[in-house]
């Protein structure tokens, strides 16, 4: 089933506490070498055919006036996959 996937991160400023209690659990469990963790989340929109280049763009704006809170998130990617 074709889909948008919509890409959403914590803004670099910010803190992100669940990024940071996940960094320290794997230094804990010896995985020394990741110095930062930072955590977003991944929003699907499916589509019974293949997105059209206007559906994209609606996805667009729907991701930042809607998907995501533009005070504490970035809209990083927004991208058309098939299964």
């Amino acid at each position: 089933m074709p889909k948008i996937i919509v890409q959403v991160m914590p803004k670099q400023d910010l803190l992100d506490p669940q990024g940071k209690a996940v960094a320290r659990a794997l230094e804990r469990s010896g995985h020394k070498a990741i110095s930062a963790v930072r955590i977003g989340k991944r929003i699907e929109l499916h589509y019974a055919t293949t997105p059209t280049d206007s559906q994209l763009q609606e996805a667009r704006k729907i991701a930042e006036s809607f998907l995501s809170n533009g005070v504490i998130e970035d809209v990083v990617e927004v991208s058309i996959e098939q299964d």
